[in-house]
């Protein structure tokens, strides 16, 4: 079995952190490092982290979170962000291609307008789906290189999303898409991993 496979079964969702165990700015930033070469529709970026570790922070965000454990004895409690308006930044995100002639101005200026069109087009719902989307496959990536550095995850959605974004002033133009606990996992009574489907329960090939 390869070290990626290793790590892949070894992810587990933690309820229970053992409290008190401090994570550095630094340690999460090599994560995050990492972390920005997810994928994104058109290279756009969508996502932003709250890292938060301040106690009264943290302890507003644990009432948010309807007083869940994980929360308080978590690390941090990282605050997992979509941005509604990432298409709006393609043409700076592509400014560097154009310098360097990989793009000409051409090919810039109709990928800048394409862009605009499709999600200015698909309204309010799918700049959402886009942010929730492309977030999402952020995270997942978040959580399997803290994983492979050590430290143990929780992706959570039961919690007060205008709560939390009065906690850490959110701007109006980001959806809280999930919160992430790390920490080093308490797994004295860890429960067995819950049942998973064989593959031939959730994967059909060329129709449903």
């Amino acid at each position: 079995m390869s070290q990626f496979q290793e790590l892949v079964q070894a992810r587990r969702s933690a309820n229970k952190f053992n409290p008190n165990i401090q994570i550095s700015e630094q340690e999460l930033n090599e994560m995050f490092n990492l972390v920005k070469f997810a994928p994104s529709a058109f290279n756009l970026q969508h996502t932003h982290y709250v890292v938060v570790t301040d106690k009264d922070i943290k302890d507003q965000i644990y009432e948010a979170a309807y007083k869940q454990y994980k929360v308080f004895s978590s690390s941090a409690t990282i605050i997992v962000l979509g941005d509604l308006e990432a298409y709006k930044n393609i043409g700076p995100i592509n400014e560097g291609l154009l310098n360097l002639g990989v793009m000409d101005q051409r090919e810039f200026d109709e990928t800048v307008s394409s862009v605009h069109r499709m999600y200015e087009e698909g309204g309010d719902s799918f700049k959402r789906d886009e942010a929730i989307r492309n977030a999402s496959l952020s995270a997942m990536q978040f959580m399997l290189i803290a994983k492979d550095k050590g430290w143990d995850t929780c992706p959570m959605i039961g919690f007060d999303s205008e709560q939390v974004r009065q906690a850490v002033t959110i701007p109006d133009r980001f959806v809280p898409v999930m919160m992430i606990t790390i920490g080093k996992e308490d797994s004295g009574k860890r429960r067995p991993r819950g049942y998973r489907k064989p593959v031939a329960e959730f994967v059909t090939y060329n129709s449903f």
